[in-house]
């Protein structure tokens, strides 16, 4: 069994007061980061009435909300759900197999995190939101006043974003004074929190700046105008309005601000590559349309977590690496060629594979085998500090990808394949995300080609459960219970398999509320109550 003791931090804020923690913690003073865009103003403390006085105090006041409220979240539970529930990777590790087998109750400690950490998000964007306007003074310009609380509504809306794909149902909190008046709130419809969503993102994309991305990776960091159009078109993926899904990615395709990074002089930009997405060095690349921005500060939740969980032992320089999750037998399957797809190399690490970047050269052991898969995950495994910018254990530098031109080129396919928009522009979008991949162009895809390209394309960045199950209930159990989740026999020659399988039902593609998030506010166990978009934000 994996001891993760020493893995774990204590939870940042309790159910009760998390709210109240969140909405002042705003007004303290974050660590800064060695990257530019995350250098905070010298002040060692401030308060609201003498922070806000010039435009690049306004710029700084988002920068947390690119990091730390995101680090339980991204670095306990992003991957149990998308990769071990979808049966993309899977464990021995008896916690964490809840999530591979379906047997998740409201009383297990990663969901608690989830919403801790999700809503944690919340409250201190609420906190921007609603204090900003009151508090800067007479030199803030108006266009930088908004772009701050764009990128705050942005940031909400992501965060909302996954609570309504985790738990259907939740409440709306966009005042933190008033749910700390009144902490027993109803959860709201799930269309009303699709509906916030698009409204804080079509703020976003109103107020944000416009950018033209260049080579200065480091002016890419926060999120534009068109960010928020690219996940706005998501969100209409989701909400199966194919035709605004369509127009919105088409859209930012067509303003040239992202590019797939390693596409050919037309399809991008040939200065990278797919492998070359998930290097600390290339952080912000043309390709980022949304990113998790982390330290170099080695401080524990100040940096990215992942590695500690993904890596073999001995890649780090430090004593984590802990293999946690091993990509399952039938992911692997799932490649077309492992010689031919680039995908295959930089996603997952295979015996005897030679990755020259790593440490100086690393090369796979013949041995490898995280959790009875015989391989293991290269994907966010950037080695140790000396060859990757800094770090320290469980806290290394590299950026998450929430969203990224790869998959914006995907959502244009798919939606131009359900009718919103020309067959042959889908085909396009679809074939740029292969080609980049060293794979041969498609004459006539079918959805099934494009939510297999999202599988593969997308492998280990935590998306795969959500599109299982927005395919339906019928679909997913089907989908999910035919899915190999065994591991290898390595005692026989050659390897045989043992066979794991689990059905889940409908109820499982929701997950339950964290029971101690029902003690406190019962009426999460109340019929949803419509939300007031009238008083609220």
């Amino acid at each position: 069994m994996l001891n993760y003791k020493n893995m774990k931090m204590k939870n940042l804020f309790k159910s009760k007061f998390l709210m109240i923690g969140a909405a002042i913690a705003v007004l303290l003073c974050f660590p800064s980061c060695s990257k530019d865009f995350l250098e905070r103003p010298p002040e060692d403390s401030y308060s609201v009435d003498t922070f806000y006085k010039t435009d690049a105090q306004v710029r700084a006041s988002t920068n947390h909300l690119y990091s730390k409220p995101w680090y339980n979240f991204i670095t306990n539970v992003a991957w149990a759900i998308g990769e071990l529930s979808s049966g993309n990777g899977r464990t021995w590790d008896p916690r964490n197999a809840d999530f591979d087998n379906f047997a998740i109750t409201g009383e297990h400690g990663t969901l608690t995190q989830a919403w801790e950490s999700l809503y944690a998000v919340i409250a201190q964007s609420n906190s921007l939101i609603n204090t900003l306007p009151k508090a800067v003074g007479p030199d803030v310009s108006p266009e930088v006043l908004n772009n701050a609380l764009g990128e705050a509504r942005f940031i909400r809306a992501t965060a909302y974003f996954y609570l309504v794909r985790i738990f259907g149902s939740v409440p709306i909190i966009a005042d933190n004074t008033e749910y700390v008046l009144e902490p027993v709130v109803p959860r709201n419809p799930v269309e009303d929190v699709y509906k916030f969503i698009i409204r804080d993102l079509e703020f976003a994309m109103e107020n944000l700046e416009d950018k033209t991305r260049g080579s200065n990776y480091d002016e890419n960091a926060r999120v534009s105008s068109g960010s928020a159009k690219a996940m706005l078109s998501k969100i209409y993926l989701y909400q199966e309005d194919w035709s605004k899904a369509y127009q919105l990615s088409e859209e930012v395709i067509n303003s040239g601000e992202f590019k797939l990074y390693g596409g050919d002089a037309e399809d991008g930009d040939p200065s990278g590559s797919y492998y070359d997405l998930f290097l600390t060095a290339n952080d912000n690349n043309p390709e980022s349309i949304f990113a998790l921005q982390w330290s170099t500060s080695g401080q524990y939740a100040e940096g990215n977590g992942l590695q500690s969980l993904f890596a073999q032992a001995g890649i780090t320089g430090f004593s984590d690496g802990w293999s946690a999750i091993g990509p399952s037998l039938d992911l692997q399957a799932a490649y077309e060629d492992t010689d031919e797809d680039l995908r295959y190399y930089a996603t997952i690490m295979a015996p005897g594979a030679y990755y020259p970047d790593l440490n100086g050269g690393y090369t796979v052991s013949e041995n490898v085998n995280h959790q009875g898969t015989n391989v293991g995950i290269k994907k966010y495994v950037v080695g140790n500090p000396s060859t990757n910018g800094g770090g320290a254990m469980q806290s290394y530098p590299n950026n998450t990808y929430i969203l990224r031109y790869g998959e914006l080129l995907l959502i244009n396919a798919e939606a131009a394949l359900r009718g919103g928009g020309p067959y042959e522009k889908g085909v396009e979008s679809l074939n740029k995300v292969r080609r980049r991949a060293g794979l041969e162009d498609l004459e006539n895809p079918t959805l099934e080609d494009v939510f297999h390209e999202r599988r593969i394309e997308l492998a280990f960045e935590f998306e795969w459960w959500y599109d299982v199950v927005r395919r339906g209930p019928e679909f997913a159990i089907d989908y999910l219970s035919n899915t190999e989740r065994g591991t290898f026999n390595n005692d026989t020659d050659p390897p045989t398999v043992n066979s794991e399988h689990y059905t889940p039902t409908a109820d499982d593609l929701l997950f339950p509320y964290p029971s101690n998030e029902t003690q406190n506010n019962p009426a999460l166990l109340e019929p949803p109550v419509p939300y007031d978009f009238e008083d609220g934000q």
